[in-house]
Parts: C-alpha cells; sequence; structure tokens
C-alpha cells in the first residue's frame, strides 16, 4: 500500500539530491539566514545576490586558500546551494509540507523512507537543519515538524541539541531523547510528547499547546464501552465498570489498575462504593447486583430480584441500604447487612435508568425513559414530587451535597437544577450539543460537572449557571463524570473505552495576552495607560495588566460579537458596543454591569465618551448615530444622515465635534451640541476615523491608503499610500507626531505625520489587524487582530513587548545560589537519568529548568505540575521565594 506521501515526487528521490552536499554548508547557511533575519528563506537563497554574498561569506569562514582551491571550492559550493534551494521548493509544495507523516495512515511508507534514508548522514544533517529552519520560516513547520519525527524513528541522537525557537507541529515525537536540549521560545502545537526525555533540558519562554501524554490521564485496560466510574471516600481508589462484563478498581496516584473484579455474565452499568470504602456495588444486564469486598476482590453477595437490567445502583449515606433501578420499571431498596429485598416501589411505566440518595437519607431521587423525575420517601417508599421539564429522558440525577437541589441531565441536551423542597426547577444549563448522560456535583456543591454524547465533559457553575470549562479528550460518548473526594480531580468513563482523569483547575494565562478563542475586533487603553480592554466575535471583554500581561476579568454579557470597547476619561467605566445591538456600561473595579442602553436597531459598531466623560456616542449599520447621557442611560440626540454599515465615530478633544466614517459613504462631522451635521467630507469614505490632538487635522483609512484632512476646510492635507496591503485600524500618538495603522497582511505601520513617511514596520500577527491603540504616554501600541491575540509593542525601540523577555543566564545567575541550596541542581544534573529502558515509554522531566511559558494539553489542562511532578523546576517560583 501507498501512503499519501508518495503522491507527488518520491521523498526518497526528493533527500537523495542531498546525499553529496557538504554537511557542514547547513550550519553556515543558518547563521547567515539568522543574522540578515531573513523570513522567507527559500526567496532569500533564490536570489542571486544573496547567492553571491552567500559564498563570499562562507568561503571566509572556510578558511583561506589558494587561488585554484578557492575556484574548486566555489564551484562545490554554488552546486550545493542550488540542490539545497530546489529541495526546499520542492518540499514547500509537496504533502511533506502538508499532512502529519506520522498519522497511522502514513506508516508505512514512513517506514519505508526510514529504512532507505538511516544511514545516509547527509540527509539527517538535512533533516536536522529543517528542524532548525522553523525558528526562521514558518512556511516550512510542517516538513521541520516531519523531519524531527523522522530523526526519532532513526534513533538519531538528539541529546544536548540548541532547538531555541523552533515550531513543531501535527507530530508525533513519542519516546524522543532531548537530554539537556534547549527548547526556550520553542512553540509546540498537537505534538504527542508521551514517554519523552527531557531532563536536564532548558525551557524558557515554551509555548506548547494540545500536547498529549498518553500517561498523564488515560487509564487503559477494558475492553469495551466504560459505563460508570466511582471514587472511593478516601479518593485514592476508582471503580470502574464496563461493557467487557468487569469491573476496574485503580489506583489514582499511579494510574495502575490494582485489581479487576470479574463475575457478572452481562454488561455492567453502574458501580458505587459504600461510604466506608469497604464495599463496592455493581448492577448489570444479567439482572444482579454484586457486593464486591474491595480488599479482597472477592464477591460478597449476589442480590436476585429483579427481572431485566439493572441500570443504577446507589448506596445510602450510612452505608446499611442500596438503592437499583432496573428496565422491569422498579426500584428496589435492599438490606446490605443481610442482602434482602427491603422494599420495592413501583410507580414508573418504563425502566428506571438512574437512583440517587439524598446526603441525609431521607429522599431518593429516580429518572426514567421518557418521563419526568421523581422524589420518593426512602422510608415509606411513597412518591414526595414529581419534576417536569425535561422534554425527553432523563439519563442521570444527583444531589448537591447540601441535599438542597437536584441536577439532571437528558437526551434533549439539557442540564436542569431543581429545588428539592418545592420541586421547581431552579435553571436550565444549554451547551452540550447531544444527550447528557451524566451529572455530579463537586464536594463544595459549586461546581457541575457533565458527560455527553457530543464527547465533552463540561463544568458549570451552579450559582450563575455559567458554563466555566469545557475538557475535550475522549473520541466517543461520555456516559460516566465523577468528582475524586477533595474535588480536585474528575474521572470519566467512555465508548471510547477509555478511563480518564481530569485536574479540574483550569489553566492561568501568564506572559502572553492570548485568550480571547475568536478575532479581536477592538483594544483599548486605560486612561492611566495600565488597563487594556480588548472585545471579541466571542462575546467577551477580557480586562488586561499592561505590566504582567495577564487577563484581570472577563466581562460576560453580550449576547452575540462585541465589536467596540472604550474607556471613560475617567478610567471607571468601560462601554461597549455588540452585534447583539446593545450598549453596556461596565464598572472597571468590579467588572459588573452597570448599565444597558438600548436604541439601535441593529449591530453597535462603535462607541465613544466625550472628553467630559458625560456624553457617548455610538454607531450602528444601516442606522443613526446615537447620543448617550452617561449617568442616567438616556438618549439625548439621534443624528441621521449615514446610510451604511461599520459607522465609527470619534469626539474632537474639546468635545464640540463628532466625526463619523463609513466604509463605503462619506465622513461627516456633527454640532455635538445641536445634533447638526457640520461638515460631509464626500471623496473619501472612513473607517476608522480619529481626530489629532490639536483638533484641526482628523486621519481616515480606507483601502490600501491613510488620508489627513483639514477639519475646517474639508481638503485633504495628505494620503499616505500603503500599497501591498489594505488599512484596517488607525491610532494617533498623543502628541499627534506618529499615526499607527495596521493592515490586513497582519502587519502595523508607524508613520511620521509630518513627513508622511513609514518610520516602521511591526511584525508578528498572522491574520489582520483590526486595531491599533497608542497608551497615554505614547510609549506603548496595543494591537488587536483576527489571529485571536492581542500584543503590545515598544513604540520607541519599534519591536513586540514579550513579558517573558529577559537575559535567561541573568535569571539563573540571581538564583543560582538558591537553585544550589535548595534543590542541589548542579548536582542533581549531573546525575540525571540519560536513558532509560523500559517496555512502555515514561514520560521523563527531571531537573529541567522551567521559566513561565505554557505547557497545556489537548484537553486545556495545565501541564506544569505534571511536569514538577517528574522533577522540573520552576524558575519564577524562586523568584517569588
Amino acid at each position: 500500500m501507498q501512503g499519501s506521501f508518495q503522491s507527488k515526487q518520491a521523498l526518497t528521490d526528493i533527500f537523495d539530491q542531498i546525499k553529496d552536499v557538504d554537511i557542514q554548508i547547513f550550519g553556515f547557511i543558518l547563521e547567515i539566514l539568522r543574522k540578515e533575519k531573513v523570513q522567507d528563506c527559500i526567496g532569500f537563497l533564490s536570489d542571486i545576490r544573496n547567492q553571491r554574498q552567500l559564498e563570499s561569506q562562507i568561503l571566509q569562514q572556510v578558511g583561506n586558500f589558494t587561488q585554484a582551491e578557492t575556484q574548486q571550492k566555489l564551484l562545490i559550493l554554488r552546486k550545493d546551494l542550488k540542490q539545497i534551494t530546489i529541495v526546499l521548493e520542492t518540499l514547500k509544495d509537496h504533502d511533506f509540507n502538508k499532512k502529519d507523516q506520522s498519522s497511522d495512515e502514513n506508516q508505512e511508507s514512513t517506514q519505508s523512507l526510514v529504512n532507505s534514508i538511516k544511514d545516509n548522514k547527509q540527509i539527517i544533517e538535512f533533516f536536522q537543519f529543517l528542524v532548525l529552519l522553523t525558528s526562521i520560516d514558518k512556511t516550512l513547520i510542517q516538513s521541520g515538524s516531519n523531519s524531527l519525527h523522522l530523526l526519532v524513528q532513526m534513533i538519531v541522537d538528539l541529546r544536548n541539541r540548541n532547538f531555541e525557537k523552533i515550531k513543531i507541529q501535527n507530530t508525533s515525537l513519542v519516546g524522543a531523547n532531548f537530554v539537556r536540549c534547549n527548547f526556550s521560545e520553542s512553540q509546540f502545537n498537537n505534538v504527542n510528547i508521551s514517554g519523552i526525555n527531557i531532563n536536564g533540558s532548558i525551557l524558557y519562554n515554551c509555548q506548547w499547546k494540545k500536547m498529549k501524554i498518553d500517561e498523564l490521564n488515560k487509564l487503559d485496560g477494558h475492553s469495551g464501552s466504560v459505563r460508570s466510574a466511582c471514587f472511593s471516600s478516601d479518593g485514592n481508589t476508582l471503580a470502574s465498570c464496563s461493557y467487557d462484563k468487569s469491573i476496574s478498581l485503580w489506583d489514582v496516584k499511579t494510574g495502575q489498575q490494582k485489581a479487576q473484579l470479574d463475575g457478572h455474565s452481562n454488561t455492567i452499568y453502574s458501580v458505587c462504593f459504600s461510604t466506608d470504602g469497604n464495599t463496592l456495588a455493581s448492577g448489570s444486564e444479567d439482572k444482579s447486583i454484586r457486593l464486591w469486598d474491595v480488599k479482597t476482590g472477592k464477591q460478597k453477595a449476589k442480590l436476585d430480584g429483579h427481572s431485566n437490567t439493572i441500570y443504577s445502583v446507589c448506596f445510602s449515606t450510612d452505608g446499611n441500604t442500596i438503592a437499583s433501578g432496573s428496565e422491569d420499571k422498579s426500584i428496589r431498596l435492599w438490606d446490605v447487612k443481610t442482602g434482602q429485598q427491603k422494599a420495592k416501589i413501583d410507580g414508573h411505566k418504563y425502566g428506571v435508568c438512574s437512583v440517587c440518595f439524598s446526603p441525609d437519607g431521607h429522599t431518593l431521587a429516580s429518572s426514567s425513559f421518557y418521563e419526568s423525575i421523581r422524589l420518593w420517601d426512602a422510608k415509606t417508599g411513597q412518591q414526595k414530587a414529581e419534576l417536569d421539564g425535561h422534554t425527553s429522558t432523563a439519563y442521570s440525577v444527583c444531589f448537591s451535597p447540601d441535599g438542597n437541589t437536584l441536577a439532571s441531565g437528558s437526551s434533549d441536551h439539557s442540564i436542569r437544577l431543581w429545588d428539592v423542597k418545592t420541586g421547581y426547577q431552579k435553571a436550565q444549563l444549554d451547551g452540550h450539543s447531544k444527550t447528557v448522560y451524566s451529572v455530579c456535583f463537586s464536594p463544595d456543591g459549586y461546581t457541575l460537572a457533565s458527560g455527553s454524547d457530543d464527547n465533552s465533559i463540561r463544568l458549570w457553575d451552579v450559582k450563575t449557571g455559567q458554563q466555566k470549562a469545557k475538557l475535550d479528550g475522549h473520541t466517543n460518548t461520555v456516559y460516566s463524570v465523577c468528582f475524586s473526594p477533595d474535588g480536585n480531580t474528575i474521572a470519566s468513563g467512555s465508548k471510547d473505552y477509555y478511563l480518564r482523569l481530569w485536574d479540574v483547575k483550569t489553566p492561568q494565562l501568564k506572559a502572553k495576552l492570548d485568550g480571547h478563542i475568536s478575532l479581536v475586533n477592538q483594544v483599548c487603553f486605560s486612561p492611566d495607560g495600565n488597563l487594556l480592554a480588548s472585545c471579541s466575535y466571542d462575546k467577551a471583554i477580557r480586562l488586561w495588566d499592561v505590566k504582567t500581561g495577564e487577563q484581570k476579568a472577563k466581562l460576560d454579557g453580550h449576547s452575540y460579537s462585541v465589536y467596540s470597547v472604550c474607556f471613560s476619561p475617567d478610567g471607571h467605566t468601560l462601554a461597549s458596543g455588540s452585534n447583539d445591538n446593545s450598549i453596556r456600561l461596565w464598572d472597571v473595579k468590579t467588572g459588573q454591569q452597570k448599565a444597558k442602553l438600548d436604541g439601535h436597531s441593529d449591530s453597535v459598531n462603535s462607541v465613544c465618551f466625550s472628553p467630559d466623560g458625560h456624553t457617548l456616542a455610538s454607531g450602528s449599520n444601516y442606522d443613526s448615530i446615537r447620543l448617550w447621557d452617561v449617568k442616567t442611560g438616556q438618549q439625548k440626540a439621534k443624528l441621521d444622515g449615514h446610510n451604511d454599515d461599520g459607522i465609527s465615530v470619534c469626539f474632537s478633544p474639546d468635545g464640540n465635534t463628532l466625526v463619523s466614517g463609513s466604509y463605503k459613504q462619506s465622513i461627516r462631522l456633527w454640532d455635538v451640541k445641536t445634533g447638526q451635521q457640520k461638515a460631509k467630507f464626500d471623496n473619501h469614505s472612513g473607517l476608522p476615523v480619529c481626530f489629532f490632538p490639536d483638533g484641526f487635522t482628523l486621519a481616515s483609512c480606507r483601502y490600501k491608503s491613510i488620508r489627513l484632512w483639514n477639519v475646517k476646510t474639508g481638503q485633504q492635507i495628505a494620503k499616505l499610500k500603503v500599497y501591498d496591503s489594505p488599512v484596517y485600524s488607525v491610532c494617533l500618538s498623543p502628541d499627534g507626531h506618529t499615526l499607527a495603522s495596521g493592515s490586513k497582511d497582519g502587519s502595523i505601520r508607524l508613520w511620521d505625520v509630518k513627513t508622511g513617511k513609514q518610520k516602521a514596520k511591526l511584525d508578528g500577527h498572522t491574520r489582520i489587524v483590526s486595531s491599533v491603540c497608542f497608551s497615554p504616554d505614547g510609549n506603548k501600541l496595543a494591537s488587536g487582530s483576527y489571529d485571536k491575540s492581542i500584543r503590545l509593542w515598544d513604540v520607541k525601540t519599534e519591536s513586540e513587548i514579550k513579558f517573558s523577555d529577559k537575559n535567561y543566564q541573568d535569571i539563573l545567575s540571581s538564583i543560582k545560589i538558591q537553585l544550589q541550596q535548595q534543590y542541589h541542581i548542579s548536582e542533581a544534573y549531573n546525575y540525571i537519568t540519560t536513558l532509560c529502558i523500559s517496555q512502555s515509554a515514561i514520560f521523563q522531566a527531571q531537573g529541567a529548568l522551567i521559566y513561565k511559558g505554557e505547557f497545556i494539553n489537548q484537553s486545556g489542562i495545565d501541564l506544569k505540575k505534571f511536569f514538577q511532578q517528574k522533577g522540573s523546576c520552576f524558575l519564577e517560583d524562586l523568584q517569588k521565594k
């Protein structure tokens, strides 16, 4: 079978062109590309002038030769450079640069390639060259990623290597030995790092996201769908049951299987620990309930009575009674000591799929197929209440720790919270796109976990009803979720056969303004420059600490995309305009919504406070401009004239004039006091628009130009052309000397207003820069982009501000004594494990030095704790000490 990587020119033929190249040339090329800050290496190497420069520099480094020797060396060098350039050009458009060669479908072709090239030193060196090239040229990232995978497969010695700033994506590095490597500022995305050895490595300011580490959260043992999971009361043991007819007991700390309990002759649907943790109950399709001794793994009793499948079993709090629900429509109560049936509760018309005791043991909740949820008196068996609301089967019910609330999950995709005393519905939690099979309260009652047929687990804030997190990782239906007694871990069982453990704490964002999950529409500094506000298509507004780069607050309230944000002059209030047609005012200190201003009949694209903070202006699609009284929230005026979308508004410095611009039509000036139009510029549309500090000049952008206008005469003063990309945003520095513009190509440009010349081009964003904003002192520039990120720039140095940009050696030196005294790093570094032979790959990070950065797995869980458990040292923790 031919792999997809052989769909074009065979890779063996491509790499064969490298087999005679002098391996020294790769290092020379990398050095020159870095020195020249090249981003397009193929374009650079293809230019004849650059080729000659390269030849000259390489020959100088190689040494002194006679004229004849130099000429000979030059011919060889020229040939090698040509071959390397040709191969890079070929690879750029090849599947090798587009697809993951480590995927299952490509295993056969990958192994064939490995067998054919594993002994060729030149090709191996070329692969290492491609890996390092990812730190320079983003167009060859997949080629470099596949190359690193191949190097790992060929068991090339990769220890003690410098992999600074490399970018690796969509590949597997399982079992790789990276002892004492330097991965500082590297970026990994969707990489399987199971079993890698990074002992003694340096990982400063890394950005590793969507990482896969199989040993971290997957308990592999069942050969069928996992139907139920339950923690023991001490949290040390986890029980699971499956379609494979078995029950497994797991050591939570090690993830190892402690025992397998066999006895049932058919699918086991439910397991439940007694309060003391000594007994486990199980219910099965074989119609029986079985009690197991947890210590010995032996069956203690078999309870017969049901005439059909048992879907659910539950111990009472005192451990004396077991409740069971069955397809035979009945609920039965059993005496644990004698094994005798105490009561049979009838009332459901269909099979009972879930039963649950209240914490005090007085009430029993049950749910049935196609029916309402019912509450029963556990002593008398009498029905206490019937809870109606779900439009389909409620598969799971669970009491809150205080017993006042009952949660239920249903095939109508919703979760509902019920008041146990009154029987009334308290809340409906929507988010899952398919059947909710399981719900479970955290021990403190503040969080609810749910598992669904949409393969996800979701965490909900019980008080607000808002979704707190979504945990992705399972590849099939999640049938069961369960909190550990300390509330720090969630266990989940799935149709994908796996049982997974999850860290409940959500990852904290550090040193990067990266939190929005959709494109960023606008950014705005607070008047004191300490806060930055951002808004996005993800409906959220976020407040950031400018000094640390950390998110301080997330303001939720809008029901659709938020297009614009603006701070009041005193910095106490933030205004936002949204696609939900509303404007909202927020208290910056508390993050609470202060007011909601309704009136627009279409999206609010722009909001702007007057200089005195008393008036707010807003612009909307195909709608009027409105002026609002900030204190009362009442509309003061409606300015009609524009008949276009994307209206932008901005006050003049004295607050007497409002300028508005739209996508396709004119720029207009309005008298704020009278609401009358003062002027109209028809020869240039403007979005956005902004005043100069002098109040006499106006800037606007449209397509590939920025224009400056005289406010009094309406005449164009200057036109700044951005020839290669449309302009999407503009902003003037507070002193009026510099104009910043954001473009479609992801670049930001700084312009000298007096000369009209471009001063600098700031690259970093990968998509449209939708907003730029100067800090009040003019020293910083914030930018928001369709690439979902926000970046901060130092205007003086014309470079991006990275909050972890420090001299790493200085950091090490400053805490060297602490490292030696507290962690004995210098000694440990010399005695780390360099090779571990084991039947299964074991992830190792002993003595790895980590400074800031992010290490996140595919489920959004922070891996730093896992790294710490493996023996890594976090330098910022030492700095705090």
